[in-house]
């Protein structure tokens, strides 16, 4: 990440602030271009002043060489929301900032960013900022690869030189026994090593065993490719190759290393299949797990290591070791019946860069998290920034669906559907300033009620065209949230409100969002706030919330959801609520049909937000996840997957 730039000016803005009072005059900082993902590109953007927040950032963009600009959204205001948790002596207060993302560009292309700050009161320094920034492509093996070719111990055919037995021996060497640990003959940067079909199941616990695992029965790889010339481990295309990990902790340890590929392969048998970092030790750069198969696995893919970078986890299918056929929470086994932690996470990710997309997921605790981690890191680039998740299709979960739990700017958690979660679906525990963007994501059946689970004081949070057919109870207070084109419809549990506004920051908004009223409910909405003239209030944790019975009377009382309107399942062609007798029911997204009906309320209700509903279709944007008469997103892998039952 480049360093901040200084302002000279910055610096006496905040002179004069803490000697004279509250300055209302923006002055603009320090400009940061995030690491690139594959379909979209942040930007950070520090500034003193605008006590009064009334600053903006109004953001165009365009293929470099276009003659045209498109708008964007505007840069996410943030400063001074607190994060915190007293056990844990967690205290962050977010900077004094804008930061934002350009979402769905394409992949390997450069565009320009064009940024206009404006403030009434004045700007102090450089108003405008114009970049160029590069999308990254998809990783692809080099040009003109050394091929090495790795056969099973069973393999009885012909065979293609340089050939191997097994995996270490073309990654290291052929080391066994107390010689496993030595490698005199290395894998090179931008070599791909072809892996043909069979069984590749070391025996552990024989000494000297044929694939030259140690006792641990893990593949320890550290050699480094790099972006342009990464090592690639891929299925020969002859059969299928399967990676049994004999029970082993971890099967492969790429903590070291770098800008490794591994792709067609299935792995199975093993606690955590790629272990790629520890928090505060060592973690991996430009890992890619691609068209793989994950069965019998507690952990997936795993880095916790704050300076891990640009992993992409596309288009694998992820099965855990939890029950197929109960829906099990671990939180409230009074009404679940309990479950043990038999698979933890499909995958989890910290630091900048990484995309997790096209993946199906079923049978974990969680399915995609980022690490919860703490506080950012104060070291320069060690945070989590430029993180999607998109597209990912996520089956029966005990605890949540998506965790963007730990994350600091520029989360964005796209077009991914849901189905089955015994705890929460979407969470923010909590995010450290944001903007964290939840769009156009698809949830359904959560019993607990809790649709969103925004604890530890969550600051930055944008939700955009969601469907979560649960209700929106978040158990915290939270932070500069900002609601727009949302449904939520929730079941009949008895007593349970619609949703919870429980707002620390007086700047928090909801309009334009749609909301299923509970028959077996009296108090359908709950609100808490800071009273006027404050901006915020983290005591109101305390303070009981002032309960509404209608969408009116809480516009009326608070002025949000001027548009919003209530609806019911009838905004739906055909979908059903689950049935809150059955909590532990589990349902099929094969047969569940979130597409709007023509004429139903939902449907021209919303409001256009550049760079996130530009082609709607009739007179104004539609309501939840699906907009009428456009296709529904493709969840899950892309080409043939090997889902259960398929």
């Amino acid at each position: 990440m480049p360093r901040l730039t200084p302002n000279p000016c910055l610096s006496l803005l905040i002179l004069s602030a803490s000697v004279f009072g509250a300055v209302d005059a923006v002055s603009p900082g320090g400009f940061v271009v995030e690491r690139p993902t594959l379909i979209c590109l942040g930007f950070e953007w520090r500034i003193a002043g605008d006590d009064n927040r009334d600053a903006i950032v109004e953001v165009s963009y365009r293929k470099t060489g276009d003659g045209s600009w498109k708008r964007g959204m505007p840069l996410f205001r943030l400063g001074g929301e607190k994060v915190f948790r007293k056990g844990l002596g967690l205290d962050y207060t977010a900077p004094e900032m804008f930061a934002g993302s350009i979402l769905d560009l394409e992949p390997d292309t450069e565009y320009e960013a064009r940024f206009e700050m404006r403030d009434p009161d004045g700007v102090r320094g450089q108003a405008v900022h114009t970049v160029k920034a590069r999308t990254r492509g998809e990783p692809r093996a080099a040009q003109n690869a050394r091929i090495l070719h790795v056969y099973p111990p069973a393999w009885r055919g012909a065979k293609q030189e340089p050939a191997f037995t097994g995996l270490k021996e073309a990654y290291f060497g052929s080391g066994r026994g107390d010689w496993a640990v030595v490698g005199e003959r290395k894998v090179r940067a931008g070599d791909v090593i072809l892996v043909h079909a069979g069984l590749y199941k070391g025996d552990r616990f024989k000494y000297s065993e044929t694939l030259g695992l140690d006792f641990d029965g893990t593949y320890v790889l550290t050699a480094k490719g790099t972006p342009e010339r990464p090592i690639v481990i891929r299925a020969a295309g002859d059969g299928e190759v399967i990676f049994d990990g004999d029970g082993a902790h971890e099967l492969f340890n790429v903590m070291a290393a770098d800008y490794n590929i591994f792709e067609g392969l299935t792995i199975r048998n093993t606690d955590i299949a790629f272990q790629a970092g520890l928090k505060d030790v060592i973690g991996a750069k430009g890992l890619t797990v691609r068209n793989c198969r994950l069965e019998d696995v507690g952990i997936g893919v795993t880095t916790q290591y704050s300076g891990s970078q640009d992993f992409y986890i596309a288009d694998n299918v992820m099965i855990g070791r939890d029950d197929r056929y109960r829906l099990l929470g671990w939180f409230n086994p009074g009404v679940y019946g309990g479950n043990r932690l038999k698979s933890y996470y499909a995958v989890k990710v910290y630091g900048a860069g990484h995309v997790v997309c096209h993946n199906y997921i079923a049978y974990f605790h969680d399915g995609i998290d980022v690490c919860t981690h703490g506080a950012p890191d104060a070291e320069e680039g060690h945070r989590a920034t430029a993180i999607d998740f998109y597209n990912n299709d996520i089956h029966l979960m005990a605890d949540d669906f998506i965790e963007a739990d730990g994350g600091v700017h520029n989360i964005r958690v796209l077009r991914n559907r849901g189905v089955n979660a015994a705890q929460c679906g979407l969470s923010a525990q909590p995010i450290y300033g944001g903007p964290a963007y939840y769009i156009r994501n698809v949830l359904y059946h959560v019993p607990t009620g809790c649709g969103l689970k925004f604890n530890v004081k969550p600051a930055g949070l944008v939700l955009y065209h969601n469907t979560v057919i649960a209700e929106g109870l978040p158990g915290d207070l939270f932070s500069n949230a900002h609601f727009r084109n949302n449904l939520f419809l929730g079941i009949d549990a008895p007593g349970r409100a619609v949703f919870r506004f429980s707002n620390a920051t007086s700047y928090s908004s909801y309009d334009y969002n749609g909301y299923r009223l509970n028959p077996k409910a009296k108090d359908q909405f709950l609100w808490k706030s800071p009273r006027q003239g404050l901006l915020r209030d983290y005591d109101l944790d305390r303070a009981s919330p002032q309960p509404f019975y209608s969408l009116a009377a809480l516009s009326a009382a608070t002025g949000q959801e001027v548009h919003g309107v209530e609806v019911d399942y009838a905004v739906f062609e055909d979908l059903r609520a689950p049935d809150a007798e059955q909590p532990s029911a589990v349902y099929r997204a094969r047969d569940l049909n979130f597409r709007l009906k023509p004429g139903g309320k939902a449907v021209d209700a919303g409001i256009r937000i550049p760079n996130v509903n530009d082609s709607y279709t009739g007179k104004a944007p539609d309501l939840g996840a699906n907009e009428l008469e456009q296709p529904e997103p493709a969840f899950g892998p892309r080409g043939k997957s090997l889902r259960p039952g398929e």
